[in-house]
């Protein structure tokens, strides 16, 4: 049997990252996946879908010159060469060979195949069994959410990576899930010209963000044509000949040309192999402690951790596995602060608790507010100036714990934020800085304002 210090179950962003450092400081690592070295990010998720949202948006952009103009702007480009734009950057610039040719030469060992736990320093990969000197990190990530709806397997349906790779645009689509990756293709396919309906089960789209937000996008996309249901259930799925047509709880029916489920992500910890290590197998997350560590010598890190289907997640853990490994110490995880960005237009970021999460958690809570367009830089954006910034403070200890900054590159405006509530910053210094004249994130002082 083949040993090695360390084995990497799983090279998506984390897994690679781990794999790769441990391997440049000198350890044996063998690197294991079945699929692309890269995973989900960059050749289904966040590298090509926010190439489509920024073509999306350009086209968004060029029409409202027009409107700012006071006449009708008429842009309509072709799909096709867009679609065959992204799909090829995104490939040249992630591409698995690369990927794996980058990894061997750092002095990891790469095996392509199923590669699971099957006890304390041990894998299996494909019936191959291989012995871990020191431990072994999952990364398995996680996969599209398909929902028992009645019907729904006997029809043809997308997920994120149909809808990344198609050619060609269908007429009509229907998305099931309103979050945010439902969200951020609904609007991409809706501005090349598809007909699209969302249908969403909880009352607001974004239903892990706070309501103003959810509910001031659906004012958005309705304004751009698109035909949104919150509250609503699919009951049922059936192929219509065209296409297929979907039946709400609300007795309504949805008939478009292409479905697209959206419904979110789940992880597998029993596939992994983690049973074997205590975990129960019927966990839809591998349970970590604050240095990742699932048990003695067995970390996880990624979407699998149940901590967020962020990019930024992985790595981040990533980084606290290496440092454990290496036994170099630092900080614990802290996922207080953990950033997200839903990249619509207007983007919303967000950071922390929202005001309902934490007037359970906490004896007093204040909350601030202001609208994008009532701010200076709103005001002079105009067109597309949707959004608004909603800060939640503990106001027994006057530190923010949590931050909405939604509108024109709310993702990044959410920066300051984030700072202000991983560094615990007090309101009174967040009061008494200076913020540039005219910005967007100048409403962060209006909205400190508005703390009550």
């Amino acid at each position: 049997m083949e040993s090695y210090d360390v084995a990497v179950i799983g090279m998506g962003p984390g897994g690679e990252h781990v794999a790769g450092t441990l391997a440049e400081r000198g350890l044996r690592v063998l690197g294991i996946d079945n699929g692309l070295v890269g995973g989900e990010c960059p050749y289904w998720g966040c590298i090509p879908s926010k190439m489509m949202i920024r073509a999306a948006n350009a086209l968004a952009e060029a029409r409202r010159v027009a409107q700012l103009a006071g006449s009708i702007a008429d842009v309509q480009p072709d799909w096709a060469p867009v679609a065959r734009r992204i799909r090829e950057e995104a490939t040249d610039n992630w591409d698995d060979r690369v990927a794996v040719e980058r990894f061997v030469g750092k002095g990891g060992t790469f095996v392509r195949g199923k590669g699971r736990l099957t006890g304390p320093g041990r894998v299996d990969v494909d019936g191959v069994s291989y012995a871990l000197t020191r431990g072994v990190v999952v990364a398995t990530g996680s996969k599209p959410a398909i929902p028992p709806i009645a019907g729904l397997d006997q029809v043809p349906f997308w997920t994120n990576h149909e809808a990344v790779e198609t050619k060609e645009l269908p007429a009509s689509m229907i998305v099931l899930g309103g979050g945010a990756i439902g969200c951020e293709l609904a609007q991409v396919f809706a501005r090349f010209g598809v007909q699209v309906s969302v249908v969403e089960a909880a009352g607001h789209l974004l239903p892990m963000e706070e309501p103003e937000a959810g509910e001031l996008l659906l004012g958005v996309f309705e304004s751009e044509g698109m035909h949104v249901h919150v509250g609503m259930t699919a009951r049922r799925v059936d192929s219509d000949g065209a296409g297929v047509a979907v039946e709400l709880d609300s007795g309504l029916v949805l008939h478009a040309e292409r479905l697209l489920v959206a419904t979110g992500r789940r992880a597998d910890p029993a596939a992994a192999g983690l049973d074997t290590v205590g975990v129960d197998p019927s966990s839809r997350v591998a349970p970590i402690d604050e240095r990742c560590r699932v048990a003695d010598g067995v970390w996880a890190v990624g979407d699998i951790t149940g901590q967020g289907a962020f990019t930024h997640v992985a790595m981040y853990q990533a980084d606290i596995v290496i440092r454990d490994i290496l036994g170099e110490g630092g900080p614990a995880a802290d996922y207080r602060a953990l950033p997200r960005v839903t990249f619509t237009d207007p983007e919303v970021g967000s950071v922390g608790l929202t005001e309902q999460q934490a007037r359970e958690r906490l004896t007093s809570v204040s909350v601030g507010s202001t609208n994008v367009p009532d701010t200076a830089r709103g005001w002079i954006h105009k067109v597309g100036n949707e959004g608004l910034i909603k800060l939640i403070a503990d106001a027994d200890r006057g530190v923010l714990v949590g931050a909405t900054a939604m509108g024109p590159t709310g993702g990044e405006v959410l920066g300051a934020l984030t700072v202000a509530v991983h560094a615990q910053v007090p309101l009174d210094t967040l009061r008494s800085m200076i913020y540039a004249y005219p910005t967007f994130h100048r409403g962060i002082e209006d909205a400190l304002r508005g703390l009550s």
